[in-house]
C-alpha cells in the first residue's frame, strides 16, 4: 500500500517525533543492541542527578502510548503533559532531589527512539519495513542506556501495563542490576484473550495506517476502561447531533492519539506485547520469577478487565509477595489516573531502600 510518493513510510497525517522537531528535554544515547543486529539510538529524559556512588537511579518504563516524558507540562517537543506528572517531583514519591530518575522511550516508540520513524540504511522511514521486535529486545535496548550512564544496578524499576512486562523482563533477565521492582498492571505472559483482542487492531492498521490506527484505539480503548465507569459517565446518552455520547469519546481519543503517534509504531510495540512471556525458554513463568533477586511490590486495578488482578497474583505468588490492589473505578488505566495509590506503592518500595542497601531476596 502506498501513501504519499514513498510506498511503506508513514503518512504524513499520523503523528510522532521526526529528525528537526525540537528535540524538548530528550537526550540520546547510540549503541547497539545484542542479536538485534541493529544500530540504535535511545531518547530518554532524566530528574535529578546521579550521587557519587551512583545508587539512586531508578527507572522508570512508559505503557504503549507513552514516551519519555513523564513529568512536565506539553511544550515543543512534548505534545502532551507528563502521563505520570503526579509522581515526578519536589515532594512526590519519585523526588528528583533524592533520586535520579530516568525515563526512556522504547525501543520501537515513535518519540525519539529507534523505530519505524527512523530512517532505515536506504534513508527513507522504516515504516512497516522496521524488524519485528521482543519485549526481551527492548529491554536490552535499555541496557544499552543504563550502561551508558554509569548504572550498573538499579534502585527501583518501575512500569505500568507494557512498561511493568519491560520492568518484570528486568528483574528477570537482569536480576543483579535491579535492587528492588514495582510491576503494576500487567501480566507474566500475554494470553489468546490479549492476542485475539489485539488482532483486529493489527488488521485495521495493516488496511489503512492512519484510519487503522484511530479504529484500533478506539477497541484498545474499551479494554482500557471499566463498563461501570463508561455507564456512569454516558450512560445512553444521545448528543445533539444523534451520536451516542460514547461514541463521541471514543472519537476523541482516537484523533487524539492519531495526531501524535505513529501508526506503525504502535502495531511494533503492540505485537511486541503479544509475544511477551517472562517464562519463555526459561522453563515457564514459575521457574522465571525464581531468578528475581528484587525486593518487589505487585499490583493490579480491582476493575482492569484488560490484565485482571489473577494476572498479577500470578507475579505475586511466584515472587512470595502479597497482591496490592489499587481500587479505581477507571479500569486499566487506574494505573495512571489513580496517581495517590501508586505513589504510596512507590513511595513504600523506595522507602526500603532509605533504611537498607535493598540487596536481599524478593519481598517488601
Amino acid at each position: 500500500m502506498t501513501f504519499g510518493s514513498t510506498a511503506g513510510e508513514t503518512p504524513p497525517a499520523a503523528g510522532g517525533w521526526r529528525e528537526g522537531d525540537p528535540n524538548g528535554r530528550r537526550q540520546w544515547v547510540d549503541g547497539t543492541v545484542p542479536g538485534l543486529g541493529l544500530p540504535v539510538r535511545i531518547a530518554y529524559e532524566t530528574w535529578g542527578a546521579l550521587d557519587e556512588s551512583r545508587s539512586n537511579a531508578v527507572l522508570v518504563l512508559h505503557a504503549l502510548t507513552g514516551d519519555s516524558h513523564a513529568a512536565g507540562v506539553a511544550e515543543p517537543g512534548h505534545p502532551t503533559d507528563g502521563w505520570w506528572d503526579g509522581l515526578i517531583g519536589p515532594g512526590r514519591a519519585l523526588d528528583p532531589g533524592r533520586w535520579f530518575v530516568v525515563v526512556p522511550n522504547v525501543l520501537g516508540g515513535c518519540q525519539g527512539t529507534t523505530g519505524p520513524l527512523s530512517r532505515a540504511p536506504d534513508g527513507r522511514e522504516w515504516g512497516s519495513r522496521f524488524p519485528r521486535i521482543s519485549v526481551r529486545d527492548q529491554v536490552a535496548a535499555e541496557v544499552v542506556l543504563a550502561d551508558a550512564l554509569g548504572v550498573s544496578s538499579w534502585a527501583a524499576v518501575i512500569g505500568g501495563s507494557m512498561g511493568g512486562m519491560r520492568a518484570l523482563e528486568w528483574a528477570v533477565t537482569e536480576p543483579a542490576r535491579v535492587r528492588s521492582l514495582l510491576v503494576l498492571a500487567a501480566p507474566a505472559a500475554s494470553t489468546a484473550e490479549h492476542i485475539a483482542l489485539a488482532a483486529p487492531q493489527l488488521g485495521a492498521i495493516r488496511a489503512d495506517p492512519v484510519t487503522g490506527m484511530g479504529i484500533a484505539r478506539r477497541i484498545a480503548h474499551l479494554s482500557y476502561r471499566s463498563a461501570v465507569e463508561l455507564e456512569s459517565r454516558f450512560g445512553r446518552d444521545v448528543q445533539e447531533d444523534g451520536r451516542y455520547a460514547v461514541e463521541s469519546y471514543l472519537d476523541h481519543h482516537a484523533e487524539k492519539l492519531t495526531r501524535r503517534f505513529d501508526p506503525w509504531s504502535y502495531a511494533r510495540l503492540t505485537e511486541a506485547m503479544n509475544g511477551h512471556d517472562v517464562g519463555a525458554g526459561r522453563g515457564g513463568v514459575r521457574a522465571a520469577l525464581r531468578r528475581v533477586t528484587a525486593r518487589s511490590v505487585v499490583a493490579g486495578i480491582d476493575s482492569d478487565r484488560l490484565y485482571p488482578l489473577a494476572q498479577q497474583e500470578e507475579i505475586a505468588a511466584g515472587l512470595g509477595v502479597p497482591l496490592r490492589v489499587v481500587r479505581s473505578a477507571a479500569g486499566h488505566d487506574g494505573f495512571l489516573l489513580e496517581v495517590a495509590q501508586v505513589a504510596e506503592l512507590v513511595g513504600e518500595l523506595l522507602a526500603t531502600l532509605s533504611v537498607d542497601s535493598g540487596v536481599g531476596g524478593p519481598g517488601c
